[in-house]
């Protein structure tokens, strides 16, 4: 599904209506944009909150391998481990973007709401589906929550009226 489909989808059909206008999503192919190779956001009022690319999860990988080969372990992990790794540490490109939106399209929102994929919880969290009640009872989880995380728990909490 191209990315326009996508976007339309998650800003018209999944986003809450108290966020319509102020989330936008973002991102670009590796080919389109050269200097911005898999680029992708996720703007709040037309400020890029939540972002990264491709360039970013080249170095989280060849970082990592480094530190391995330096400690002697010599452990070789593939690129979707890479990914992985580094969309658990807050970092995406375009192909995360895409795989989180068919694992949080095809699944319950209970499911995404604990998924162990941050842009997949972000969605969920940003969803129509998750109303004040199930925000209310994901507070204490969310004191544990990563960040990145927090910032868009509380921007719904916000649009929604609760504290």
């Amino acid at each position: 599904m191209p990315f326009t489909k996508i976007k339309k989808r998650l800003e018209t059909e999944f986003l809450a209506p108290s966020l319509q206008g102020r989330v936008t999503y973002f991102a670009t192919s590796y080919s389109k944009y050269p200097d911005h190779e898999g680029r992708a956001a996720i703007r709040v009022d037309g400020v890029e909150v939540f972002k990264s690319d491709y360039f970013e999860l080249m170095m989280l990988h060849s970082q990592k391998y480094h530190e391995q080969e330096e400690s002697g372990a010599g452990l070789h992990r593939s690129w979707m481990q890479a990914f992985d790794e580094a969309e658990k540490a807050g970092g995406f490109d375009h192909q995360v973007f895409y795989r989180a939106f068919d694992m949080f399209s095809s699944q319950p929102i209970e499911e995404s709401l604990k998924s162990e994929y941050p842009l997949v919880r972000i969605f969920a969290i940003l969803d129509r589906r998750t109303g004040k009640r199930r925000l209310s009872a994901m507070a204490e989880e969310m004191e544990s929550a990563p960040p990145f995380i927090q910032i868009f728990y509380k921007l719904r909490c916000e649009a929604e009226g609760l504290s």
